[in-house]
């Protein structure tokens, strides 16, 4: 017979969800995002850019052709804001801009090749805080790190995901010949 002491209690599972463990997280949450931003900070501080131009760069980078009302969804922020960060972007030739082709009032934003240098730099900054990390921790505590932070977005940022993912994963498709 099993001594009942050794058996896990119910919720033992759930220890992690309790209060002092959920701030634990929130902390670590905060300081590693503080500490993958500080090599990419410093470059943009150079250029007179913060966190804002930083993920503008990135998604448009991620994204050539992106629409400004995509983008302004993506960045969760106001067309006033936008305009101040995009212009800028603009002015010093990181960011294009075209019409689109079926509706002329839409902008298309594409970056440069000068800013297409800048995101890569920037990128380099960051991967190299991310490489030795999920080399570390491996791939099973890599695939629950992504699981536990796509589970923290809300639903359309998770639709977006998906949507942005199967693009990428397309393959072009050869007509006959």
């Amino acid at each position: 017979m099993q001594d009942k002491s050794l058996q896990p209690t119910a919720g033992a599972a759930l220890l992690f969800l309790r209060e002092d463990e959920l701030r634990a997280a929130q902390d670590i949450l905060f300081f590693a995002y503080r500490d993958l931003t500080a090599s990419a900070d410093e470059l943009l501080a150079e250029l007179g850019f913060g966190r804002a131009h930083h993920r503008t760069l990135h998604f448009i980078g991620r994204n050539a052709g992106l629409p400004v009302g995509e983008l302004l969804f993506i960045l969760g922020i106001t067309k006033q804001s936008l305009a101040r960060v995009l212009g800028p972007l603009i002015r010093q030739g990181y960011v294009s801009q075209t019409q689109g082709r079926t509706d002329r009032r839409q902008r298309l934003l594409t970056l440069t090749a000068q800013g297409a240098a800048l995101e890569r730099k920037l990128f380099e900054r960051q991967r190299d805080r991310l490489i030795p990390a999920f080399r570390e921790a491996g791939g099973p505590a890599v695939e629950g790190f992504r699981k536990v932070l796509r589970l923290m977005m809300k639903d359309e940022a998770r639709v977006y995901m998906d949507r942005a993912e199967m693009t990428r994963n397309a393959k072009p498709v050869r007509a006959p010949g």
